[in-house]
């Protein structure tokens, strides 16, 4: 079994896709204008359009409401993700910080709250736990 995507719905698929894009340097695919993709290493960032949640299940998902999941980045250095999106995100909930696991983690939140980490290992164990 293979994690391929994490879906994140919202009001407005254009400006999430756009700040993912941004953040990552990844540009997004397009299936329509309710539908993006950033394939980003192993796995792909799907946005969709609360116009998408009907087809599954009316209701079953709500824009702006997500309280328990991190969307997490493994990226080479933090700290010049932090320069690049300094002026551009408007709420960093920490500034690039060496967590007690070994990794530096950068967390804010999308322009939906979603709460965004963009980590990188820094100490021996868990530069090997993520060796590419």
């Amino acid at each position: 079994m293979d994690l391929v995507s994490i879906r994140v719905i919202t009001d407005d698929v254009a400006r999430l896709a756009g700040f993912y894009e941004r953040a990552t340097g990844v540009r997004a695919r397009w299936a329509n204008e309710n539908f993006a993709e950033l394939a980003v290493g192993s796995a792909t960032l799907a946005i969709g359009s609360t116009q998408t949640v009907p087809l599954f299940a009316p209701g079953a998902a709500r824009p702006a409401d997500n309280h328990t999941v991190i969307i997490e980045f493994l990226v080479d250095d933090v700290d010049g993700v932090y320069k690049n999106l300094a002026g551009f995100v408007d709420d960093f909930v920490n500034e690039p910080t060496t967590m007690p696991w070994g990794n530096r983690s950068l967390l804010l939140r999308d322009p939906d709250g979603n709460l965004v980490n963009f980590f990188t290992p820094v100490t021996q164990a868990a530069i090997d736990k993520f060796a590419r």
